[in-house]
């Protein structure tokens, strides 16, 4: 569904500890400069997620957002102009320049 790196999946295991049954959840709103944006909070997975575990974390997905995320690459980078999670998106046609919201390369 989507690949998880290395950074990201250090930065989780940081925020949630040792809380086991908590993850960080991956979801696409309306909303944004583009149309579509990014929502990322930490949970616990619902009924109908997909879950994608490394490494001993857990990452949640729903299934509407699952479709618009297919092949998408979560990061989590550290630089000097801010710090947070990224996706990047194969499925996007084009995306604000923070990065947060996007538009679909294909209709709803």
């Amino acid at each position: 569904m989507i690949e998880i790196t290395e950074s990201a999946v250090r930065q989780l295991r940081t925020l949630v500890g040792a809380a086991a049954e908590k993850g960080l959840r991956i979801g696409i709103a309306k909303g944004g400069c583009s149309g579509l944006q990014y929502e990322m909070t930490l949970g616990a997975a619902r009924p109908g997620d997909a879950v994608i575990e490394r490494d001993g974390v857990k990452f949640f997905v729903d299934q509407e957002s699952a479709q618009l995320l297919r092949g998408s690459t979560l990061d989590y980078r550290d630089a000097l102009t801010g710090a947070g999670f990224q996706i990047v998106n194969p499925n996007a046609a084009r995306t604000c320049g923070c990065g947060s919201s996007f538009e679909p390369a294909r209709p709803l």
